[in-house]
């Protein structure tokens, strides 16, 4: 673009500022602030000519301009000429100065004023020659002008100071004569910008461009402005004054002369201090208390030590001021005050020392935190000063420890944080300090608020906790010198309970530590425990680090810190392990990636922490470093109460560990041990040890049934179950607790022990001292128990020892004597539960151990198989439907694992008779269920049978070709339910008859795999079937029928008809009308075969429709009687004029509206004979004279004559 156009641009942009919105005036600066910079020369003088030329233009509008023209002139100074510059330079300067003293307009000067100093960043000398001229002597000069020097002495320090003599020489006369306080707070402004350029041009002389430039150049002039400052304007009753004079005493003082400093400290001091008591907002005091203490050391003032009291006092009241996070300079108040404890403590620390640390044993809490802040600032800012002092700054640091205050806690870490930094922690009584910071990482989560509330004086958000495990992570990796102090002084925490919330953070420091003693070297690495006799053995740490990391996410996440650091401390446990741990540690941390809190397999995870553990023995494999191991593992279960789980875990990794061990010994001893110290009362405690036997047993199985049995004749034992001591050293309950436990050892013994020796102890060890532990007698007489936890225990022992006896190799030779007492325990414990309730597990255990029972030999008889059936069926199907998630999610568990043992034992009994009658018996029982008037029976008994029938199906092994004889009735029983009320129970019925039509494939010689086209259409209608609409419902059915009759054998035919029309009473009506839909379906499709059959069907039919409830069966009676006398029109005439007269009412209406004559071909004859009377003897007593005796038989033959007549041509008489 031309310099015309650009200034065309420009001109047009600038007319339109006077737009009212204020959006447009904004987007009119942003596009001439783009102009200048591409083209800023241009952009200025084209702005510098509207203003001139627009002399009326209001003051708003000319401030914008100024504005942008700041902003160019921000970035693009260096690219004006000299003549640009002056042109500015003279207007910016006229615009600042139009208006007098009284009628200041901030706005519009102070942008004519950046102008000026955005300028003079690159034309100083021009921009001071065009102030110096508005200075005139005797004359107050502009505020806009000091406003603007003071401005260009920060921007450009080197440009301004070499005029500051001429510009103090202007200014100081006219001092006394600034009245108006706005006057004085812009030449307090001015001297406070002057001070600070001149000293840092003073401080970077060797950048200056005069470096023969001294303090003194400036000392008189100062004075002489810091005298009418102090005496006269301090004392103005205008605080925003007395505020701008405090602000321009600071950076003064470094100015002073030294002697007139050191004169006017007793009065200086004292002053600023003053003015703490009238100023809320006190950044400003503060600030500039600093600077004047700053040049009171500089200069080795001796008046500083007598206004140390008052000062200290000042300060720390300041210190202890509630700091609010939403108040910026209350923030950097405190700031600016541990700026001056610095200072006081670089010249007087021994008097600061003796001040502060008595203060932290006051009972005002914020005194307290108040000062500890300061110790932690002036331990970080005056080491030096400090280094002396370490062991008193500890030894006053005790009280503070002992403080439970949350906001003095923290406090106490940063200051041993400051400390770790310092050396202080190397000093004696280090220790404690390191040992308090472990305790405050050990504080439970819980405890600490997430937040402050809005009514919370704390400024950190952080809790305790948060702060101390950071500051214990970060001295232990970025403080090099503390390496050696916290090595390996940190491992005497892992072990103590009390330390437990600290794990993580310990692991995560000591794995860093002892990384960094492996790259400097063996030696240094390995611990020599001969001179650290406070820390825990190799075996203690190696047992605390696996047991805490079964619960490894736990306390931010311990298992993986525990287990990393176990892989890094290898050296220091044994030395054959590093290959291995380096290999399976990885692949375990690996394994808790994968998984979170959430999803983690409990069981899976310990198992694999003692696939670890068994492993690390078999690679060591040395006796004693083993039993040691297992001492300390039994050592520190009493740490473990308040943590059942990894108190269960431990016993495992106990059990496991004696279980490598050779010195029987050794395991006899510790289990006695553990016999007699257990805490039988917990739950969690019993299987504990119960597991810690059963793992022992693997390898001693024999020392482990030897020691139980010693402990039950041991004074311990004797002594609690004695009928004298019952009630005086023990309750009866606790005794029953020692019981169940024993039992449960009993049950994981048998479990786990070898298979090949399980067998030969389990009736004459196992099971005699678990029934001995049951049944309890008093004076001879056998005593019920009524502890539920026993009986449980007594179920789960049975429960594994059959398990064990049924997985054995010699399973199939052996025989259980007591199986048939077991079964008949376990149905005891079944009937004794509610039927309509689940309480405990008991029922679901007790069936879930008949399921293994039945399976060993001998075979139970059929009664006790019968009663078996039934006593779980009773216990089971009347319960309650399975609640909600909301009701509880532990109860709903419940229920289907209970449900899931009763489908277990009915499939356990089905396989023991894979027969078709075996089959039958099994759905024989659960028939009642099936044809229950509650849908949730219904439901359960359809979802049963269909589970036992594709159990039958998939174990159906067919060596020659059989008839599956009971085929008819099956279906009949299950076909009806198709129409149930409940979905689920019609999609089973379904699913069951699907099964049996593949049955009846097989046993017809059919592969397994082999898939009927015709059976597979079953599936595509369980759609159909979840409608609700009756007639896609019955449709379906209909349909269903259609594929029975098309595979059913000609010979389960009857049997299926006869079945169904058992059904026809069902007091479930949909299942009645399914039943007369499926009758009719298969009468149309299947009648022809059935001629020899007619006159059961009829005479069925007959005594059906006497005891049928329902509108819908006599219609469909009609049909079907139709149906068949279409196909067998001579059998059926012959039954029914065989039928007994005189005829029931029911099969009368035959001949009513709807029955067969209505349905008669158009043009034939319907015979009708008279009725003819009877006497009223032969009617029974009937008071009637005579009785109505409908001619049924005649109608009926009427219509199937006449269908028949048009089938054959042969003629028809009736």
């Amino acid at each position: 673009m031309t310099e015309s156009s650009i200034k065309k641009l420009a001109s047009t942009l600038l007319d339109a500022i006077t737009d009212k919105d204020p959006v447009v005036q904004e987007q009119v600066c942003s596009a001439l602030c783009s102009l200048g910079e591409v083209r800023p020369v241009e952009t200025l003088r084209t702005c510098e000519e509207y203003l001139r030329q627009h002399d009326k233009l209001a003051h708003p509008y000319r401030a914008a301009v100024l504005r942008a023209m700041e902003r160019v002139l921000s970035s693009r100074a260096s690219e004006l000429d000299k003549d640009t510059a002056s042109t500015i330079i003279l207007l910016a300067s006229s615009e600042m100065t139009k208006t007098k003293v009284q009628d200041l307009v901030w706005d519009w000067q102070q942008a004519a004023s950046g102008v000026l100093v955005a300028v003079g960043r690159q034309f100083i000398s021009k921009v001071m020659e065009e102030l110096l001229r508005k200075l005139h002597p005797g004359t107050l000069p502009h505020c806009a002008v000091l406003h603007t020097l003071a401005s260009l002495s920060v921007a450009n320090a080197f440009g301004v100071v070499p005029f500051l003599p001429s510009v103090l020489s202007s200014l100081l006369p006219v001092l006394g004569m600034a009245k108006q306080d706005t006057v004085r707070v812009a030449f307090c402004s001015a001297l406070q910008r002057f001070s600070e350029g001149a000293l840092e041009y003073l401080a970077n002389l060797d950048r200056a461009p005069d470096p023969t430039v001294r303090k003194d150049a400036f000392a008189t002039d100062i004075f002489s402005a810091y005298d009418v400052l102090f005496h006269q304007w301090l004392q103005s009753r205008e605080a925003k004054l007395r505020l701008a004079v405090v602000e321009a005493l600071g950076p003064m003082s470094h100015l002073l002369p030294s002697e007139s400093l050191e004169e006017q400290l007793p009065k200086l001091l004292p002053g600023i201090l003053a003015l703490y008591k009238k100023h809320s907002e006190t950044f400003y005091l503060s600030k500039s208390l600093g600077q004047i203490l700053e040049a009171a050391v500089s200069v080795g003032s001796r008046t500083l030590e007598t206004q140390l009291d008052a000062l200290l006092a000042a300060l720390h009241s300041q210190i202890c001021v509630p700091v609010e996070s939403s108040s910026p300079l209350v923030m950097s108040n405190q700031k600016e005050v541990l700026r001056c404890f610095t200072v006081l403590a670089s010249s007087l620390p021994d008097r600061l020392l003796a001040f502060l640390l008595p203060r932290l044993d006051t009972s005002n809490e914020r005194t307290r935190v108040g000062t500890l802040q300061v110790v932690r600032h002036v331990i970080n800012s005056a080491a030096a000063q400090m280094e002396d002092k370490k062991p008193f700054i500890l030894s006053s640091m005790r009280l503070p420890l002992l403080d439970t205050n949350s906001k003095v806690k923290r406090a106490v870490v940063q200051v041993i944080s400051a400390m770790a930094h310092h050396g202080y922690l190397e000093q004696p009584g280090g220790e404690v300090m390191i040992e308090y910071i472990v305790q405050q990482c050990a504080l439970p989560p819980e405890q600490e608020p997430e937040k402050p509330g809005p009514s919370s004086k704390d400024p950190k958000a952080d809790s305790v906790r948060a702060v101390s495990v950071r500051t214990l992570y970060l001295v232990s990796t970025t403080v090099d010198r503390m390496s050696h102090v916290l090595w390996p002084y940190l491992l005497q925490f892992l072990t103590p309970v009390r330390f437990t919330g600290a794990l993580t953070p310990l692991c995560r420091s000591l794995v860093h530590l002892a990384q960094k003693r492996q790259e400097a070297g063996a030696d240094t690495f390995l611990i020599q425990y001969d001179t650290h006799a406070s820390l825990p053995s190799p075996y203690a740490v190696t047992a605390r680090l696996l047991v805490v990391s079964s619960s490894p996410y736990l306390g931010d996440g311990r298992g993986v810190a525990a287990l990393r650091l176990l892989s890094v401390l290898h050296p220091n446990i044994h030395p054959l392990l590093g290959q291995h741990w380096e290999t399976t540690v990885p692949l375990l941390l690996g394994y808790l990636d994968e998984h979170t809190e959430e999803t983690l397999p409990q069981e899976e995870w310990e198992e694999k922490l003692l696939m670890f553990l068994r492993d690390t023995l078999a690679i060591v494999s040395d006796n004693a470093w083993i039993c040691q191991l297992s001492l300390e593992l039994c050592r520190q279960l009493p740490c473990y109460d308040e943590t059942p789980q990894e108190k269960n875990f431990l016993y495992k990794c106990i059990g496991t560990t004696l279980g490598a061990a050779s010195s029987k010994e050794v395991v006899r001893k510790h289990l006695q041990e553990l016999l007699e110290t257990a805490r039988y009362q917990e739950e969690a405690e019993r299987e504990g040890l119960a597991c810690c036997f059963g793992i022992c047993a693997i390898s001693h199985l024999e020392d482990t049934l030897a020691q139980l049995e010693d402990f039950v004749r041991s004074e311990v034992f004797r002594k609690s179950i004695g009928i004298l001591n019952i009630f005086k050293d023990r309750s009866e309950n606790e005794v029953e607790k020692v019981k169940s436990a024993l039992i449960l050892c009993y049950g994981h013994v048998a479990a786990r022990a070898p298979q090949e020796l399980v067998l030969a102890k389990v009736e004459s060890d196992i099971l005699r001292n678990i029934c001995q532990h049951f049944n309890t007698k008093v004076l001879g007489v056998k005593v019920e128990t009524k502890d539920p936890a026993l009986k449980l225990c007594l179920v789960q022992s049975v429960c594994m020892v059959s398990r064990a006896i049924c997985s054995s190799t010699q399973a199939g030779s052996f025989h259980f004597t007591r199986k048939a007492e077991l079964v008949a325990q376990m149905m005891e414990f079944i009937r004794a539960e509610p039927p309509d309730s689940l309480r405990t597990p008991i029922r679901k255990k007790a069936m879930l151990t008949c399921t293994y029972l039945v399976s060993v030999e001998p075979a139970l008889d059929e009664q006790a198989r019968a009663d078996v059936i039934r006593g779980c069926l009773h216990s089971v199907m009347a319960l309650l439907p399975e609640p909600e998630e909301e009701d509880g999610g532990c109860q709903k568990s419940l229920y289907l694992e209970t449900l899931h043992a009763l489908e277990g034992l009915l499939t356990s009994l089905l396989q023991r008779n894979m027969t078709p009658q075996g089959l039958q018996i099994m759905i024989e029982h659960l028939s009642p269920w099936i044809k229950s008037p509650r849908g949730h029976e219904r439901a359960r008994a359809l979802g049963l049978s269909a589970l036992l029938l594709r159990h039958f199906l998939e174990q159906l092994r067919v060596s020659a070709l059989v008839p599956f004889h009971n085929l008819g009735l099956l279906v009949g029983l299950f076909s009806p339910r198709c129409a149930d009320l409940w979905p689920a129970t019609r999609q089973e019925a379904v699913d069951c008859v699907y099964s049996l039509l593949y049955l009846q494939l097989g046993y017809e010689g059919f592969s397994r795999d082999y898939r009927d086209d015709v059976a597979e259409r079953l599936l595509s209608l369980k759609d159909g079937l979840v409608h609700p609409d009756p007639t896609i419902l019955f449709h379906t059915c209909h349909s269903i029928g259609q594929i029975i009759a098309k595979r059913l054998p000609p010979d389960q035919l009857i049997s299926l008809l006869l079945t169904m029309f058992e059904a026809l009473g069902d007091p479930e009506k949909n299942c009645s009308r399914a039943a007369t839909v499926m009758i009719n379906c298969l009468l149309q499709e299947r009648g022809g075969v059935l001629q020899e059959k007619v006159p059961e069907i009829v005479s069925v039919l007959r005594s059906k429709l006497q005891e049928a409830q329902g509108e819908h069966v006599l219609p469909a009676a009609q049909h079907s009687m139709y149906l068949l006398a279409t196909q067998h029109c001579a059998a059926v005439v012959s039954s029914l004029l065989g039928s007994p007269l005189p005829l029931d009412r029911r099969l009368g209406i035959l001949t009513g509206p709807g029955g067969p004559c209505t349905a008669l071909p158009q043009g034939s004859r319907c015979f009708r004979p008279p009725l003819r009377p009877r006497a009223p003897a032969d009617t029974g007593g009937c008071p009637s004279p005579c009785v109505l005796v409908p001619a049924a038989p005649s109608l009926v033959l009427c219509r199937a004559s006449t269908t028949a007549c048009e089938q054959t041509p042969r003629k028809c008489l009736i």
